[in-house]
């Protein structure tokens, strides 16, 4: 059996941007209990799905950074942990592995804030004035202030 070796995670944005974290750009990640499911994604065809029950991240503030072609120029302007913290949107992930294996894709929990259906009601973002790391919880249940008290 070949070892999955986490390389690096991107987040992929309800807008169409995407954000490429670094393995050792994070200080804690957790994704919980990640099934399998199948279901149509925007009307398209039936496929096999993973959504978890719950994420969550402490991010260093070194990955406050973005590609210019995968993101809009706004999101450029005010940075990745900016975008995080404006815009609640952040829909699904891709883990990437060392080596040619196939990367996982997970869908986080969302349910729409309001009828423009791009915000999260689930999403709870937090940029630490103490240490500068951006803290993500996405998750029915709990809020980024819950699972890191540590933040504020």
């Amino acid at each position: 059996m070949m070892e999955h070796v986490f390389k690096e995670l991107k987040f992929y944005f309800r807008n169409g941007d995407d954000w490429v974290v670094n393995h050792d750009e994070f200080n804690d990640l957790w994704i919980s209990r990640v099934t399998t499911s199948y279901g149509r994604i925007e009307g398209g065809p039936m496929k096999e799905i993973h959504p978890c029950k719950s994420f969550k991240a402490d991010i260093l503030p070194e990955a406050d950074h973005a590609n210019t072609e995968d993101i809009n120029t706004g999101s450029l302007e005010m940075g990745m942990f900016g975008r995080a913290m404006k815009y609640q949107d952040i829909e699904r992930c891709e883990i990437i592995f060392e080596g040619d294996q196939k990367p996982n894709e997970i869908y986080f929990p969302f349910k729409n804030k309001d009828t423009s259906g791009l915000d999260n009601i689930y999403q709870t973002s937090y940029i630490s004035t103490k240490n500068g790391h951006l803290y993500i919880v996405i998750d029915a249940e709990r809020t980024v202030f819950e699972l890191y008290p540590e933040a504020r």
